[in-house]
């Protein structure tokens, strides 16, 4: 509009002064907000009027405006009484709008009014014929695709019948009900590895399996007439898996120069399992053989990164593919991956390692518990406990499910999620197995080194990996039914608890001088038992008895013992002495004593009843098959009167 008036919408620069203090401060107004300046001048627009009273009264506010500029000279000002009429203009056209838009709704929504038809599509020339003949052609296609199998297979049968070959379907048919086969576009591959079964190894088990040419197949049954038919099928292995892998589980001391050998190779030799360069092994033991170098190399990869997390003492070693762990001081164990894949076999060994000694050596027991161990993972990554209750989480064992109605403490919670690593259970399967062994020799060694009394061992026939039992019956031939001292040895990983007879209970440590030790103390305290029970029988007296002896030189290993015997008519008496350093001793005495009346001091003949002096006796000299055997021979003699 060319003769519009510019309204200024903004607050003034100075506020106006509200209220002026006695002191002379000023106080302004707050200024008004934009909100509320628009919303004063909206105030002055009266919209019941029309927009003809407006444009009159606007008109006459111009020619008042004119009239005013030429008589007061002031050209530049305008006043309009009604400066928002551009704006009621446009909100009344807007409301216009909006009111044919809701009636053009209402006009199609209700169909009163009218009706919107759709635009009809074109209509497609409809052809049935030539649709008949098409799908006729597809399908005599297809049947010629499916004849032309029909054919080649019958042909194949019809080859097979006549030259009398094996059945690929029949062989695949095998091979699906043992391995896990698909299709993968024209090629039939498999998988040998065991995620399955909970592994979470790397390496892929994938094989391809194909048709074997008839030709080969002829050629080998030409070769091999009498023996079984060959395979129609070919099953590929990847490289990495071929030939034959086995753990190798040494045990042995560190001063031996084979540790020393096999620690500086990177390989250890497989035996020679290998079929030669012609022979073709079967697809069942191919697969077989591959599946356990697979698993061969998951459990030694497995230790290998059990081996290098786990804290230890003595750090284990990881050389190449072998693992060292220490086991008991001066004795290590030795875990390595022995693969042989057919391309490096040969009978020269640079690294100097004597195969058949470390062959002889090799633990097949440790082996085969790493075997066990592992597929022990597998079987609990599969088969989860069932809850209790039901509605309860999946995985948690019963004795933790248990754990908030026992009121089990922060300890035990702990307790329970402690889990051992294959190596360390393979560990302490290898300390009970140098500890039993241990056993055994010490126990076989007294046996034959002591005669008399003889030492007798039960191993128990059902134990633990890592906890052993044995009883040791110390007794004399010939009077086991007069006295038998019995010993149980608990055997563990690193420590021996041994119950006596008597019922205390010793703890030992792996050293074997403890063990011997021990065995030798009982051993004369048998001896002790057993003559004071042949005594007994023999109708002698037990005057004293003593299991650890004061008096005499002091003993390097255990206490000395004695015991004093007195015949029935008490003119005879037995000393017995027994240290375990020098061996058993014997003294007599008899009385009257015959030298008693040499003496002119005493003239009563009441005190040459008192005992003599003792003399000893030498027990080797003596008749008799063992100690005890002696003693009672030696009683009989002193007992009779002559």
């Amino acid at each position: 509009m060319a003769n519009s008036v510019n309204i200024s919408i903004e607050a003034p620069i100075e506020n106006q002064i509200q209220e002026i203090t006695y002191d002379g401060q000023e106080i302004y107004q707050a200024p008004l907000s934009m909100s509320e300046n628009l919303a004063r001048l909206a105030q002055k627009i009266d919209f019941s009027k029309t927009e003809d009273e407006f444009c009159n009264i606007r008109k006459e506010g111009e020619t008042t405006v004119e009239v005013k500029s030429e008589d007061e000279k002031e050209p530049g000002y305008q006043s309009s009484l009604w400066p928002w009429d551009s704006v009621r203009k446009k909100l009344r056209n807007a409301l216009t709008e909006v009111c044919v838009l809701a009636d053009v709704l209402s006009i199609a929504k209700e169909k009163r009014y009218m009706v919107l038809d759709p635009i009809q599509a074109e209509q497609i020339d409809n052809r049935p014929m030539v649709q008949v003949y098409g799908r006729k052609k597809a399908l005599s296609a297809a049947g010629a695709v499916l004849l032309a199998g029909v054919e080649r297979l019958r042909a194949s049968e019809t080859m097979r019948m006549t030259r009398n070959m094996p059945d690929f379907h029949i062989d695949l048919l095998r091979l699906r009900q043992n391995w896990r086969l698909k299709k993968v576009s024209n090629t039939i591959v498999g998988d040998l590895s065991y995620r399955t079964a909970g592994s979470k190894f790397s390496q892929t088990g994938v094989f391809e399996v194909t048709k074997a040419p008839e030709e080969q197949i002829a050629q080998a049954m030409s070769m091999n007439a009498s023996g079984p038919a060959p395979s129609a099928l070919r099953v590929t292995v990847p490289p990495e898996l071929q030939g034959v892998a086995f753990i190798s589980v040494l045990c042995q001391k560190e001063q031996e120069v084979v540790v020393t050998a096999t620690l500086s190779s990177s390989a250890l030799n497989c035996p020679g399992t290998l079929p030669g360069d012609g022979a073709e092994l079967h697809w069942q033991q191919k697969l077989e053989a591959a599946q356990n170098v697979l698993f061969c190399k998951e459990l030694f990869a497995r230790l290998a990164a059990e081996a290098v997390q786990l804290d230890a003492s003595i750090p284990h070693m990881v050389v190449g593919n072998q693992i060292m762990a220490t086991v008991l001081p001066g004795i290590q164990l030795l875990i390595g991956l022995c693969h042989n894949n057919g391309q490096n076999n040969n009978n020269n060994n640079p690294d100097g390692i004597k195969t058949d000694g470390s062959k002889s050596e090799h633990d097949h027991v440790l082996e085969h518990s790493l075997h066990q161990l592992l597929r022990a993972v597998h079987h609990n990554n599969t088969h989860h406990p069932f809850p209790h209750p039901a509605t309860g989480p999946l995985g948690p064992s019963k004795r933790r499910s248990l754990a908030g109605p026992m009121a089990a403490d922060r300890y035990e919670l702990l307790e329970m999620t402690k889990e051992q690593s294959l190596l360390e259970q393979i560990i302490q399967q290898a300390q009970h197995f140098f500890m039993r062994r241990r056993s055994e020799y010490v126990l076989d060694t007294l046996a034959k080194e002591v005669k008399d009394p003889l030492i007798v061992s039960h191993w128990n026939a059902l134990n633990s990996p890592t906890q052993s039992c044995v009883k040791i019956n110390i007794m004399a031939y010939g009077y086991d039914a007069v006295c038998r001292t019995s010993l149980v040895v608990h055997v563990g990983e690193k420590t021996l608890k041994c119950i006596c007879r008597d019922g205390k209970v010793r703890h030992l440590s792996y050293e074997l001088q403890e063990l011997r030790d021990l065995i030798y103390c009982q051993i004369y305290q048998h001896q002790m038992t057993a003559v004071q029970a042949v005594g007994r029988c023999m109708g002698w007296q037990l005057l004293a008895s003593s299991a650890h002896l004061g008096s005499g030189p002091v003993e390097p290993l255990g206490n000395a013992s004695s015991c004093l015997l007195a015949s029935p008519n008490g003119d005879r008496m037995i000393a017995i002495r027994c240290e375990p350093s020098v061996g058993i001793q014997v003294f007599i005495a008899q009385s009257p004593r015959k030298d008693f009346f040499a003496s002119e001091l005493v003239q009563n003949k009441k005190w040459e009843n008192l005992g003599g002096a003792f003399k000893e006796i030498k027990l080797e000299k003596m008749e008799g098959k063992n100690f005890l055997n002696k003693m009672e021979l030696l009683m009989a003699c002193l007992s009779s009167p002559s």
